[in-house]
């Protein structure tokens, strides 16, 4: 069977180092499917979850805030800021940065205090539809 390794690294650790028969997850201009042999490749990715298919057929999510993808045709690799496990993913704690994104944009007074809050709001909106996603496949 043909498998590509996949790396999946945040600023402060490995999230997941593996083999993998498919990954998927958000690219700068849509939805990227990857098998092994894939075309070389590097873009940007925006916040959404990483579904690495497994070679016994069960998959692992991980939800990335954006970062960049390197595809080589027998490795894959996700580096971001943030990445969170599916299974490590709080829904709580999620809302509530999401209610406090939409306060900080209500009050923002600057252009760059709104593209923050902004940015932190479709961050937060995409953790939980990552959260949703992981929490559907279980």
């Amino acid at each position: 069977m043909n498998t590509i390794h996949v790396d999946v690294v945040s600023a402060e650790e490995s999230i997941f180092s593996g083999e993998a028969r498919f990954v998927a997850l958000p690219g700068e201009a849509g939805e990227l499917g990857i098998y092994p042999r894939h075309t070389p490749l590097i873009t940007r990715i925006k916040p959404g979850s990483v579904r690495i298919e497994m070679p016994d057929g069960s998959e692992e999510f991980v939800f990335v805030a954006g970062g960049i993808l390197e595809v080589q045709p027998h490795c894959v690799t996700v580096l971001s800021d943030t990445a969170i496990r599916g299974k490590d993913l709080d829904e709580q704690k999620a809302n509530e940065a999401k209610h406090a994104a939409e306060e900080a944009l209500k009050n923002a007074k600057s252009e760059l205090d709104i593209a923050r809050a902004q940015s932190e709001l479709a961050v937060m909106a995409a953790q939980i539809a990552a959260l949703r996603k992981f929490r559907q496949k279980r």
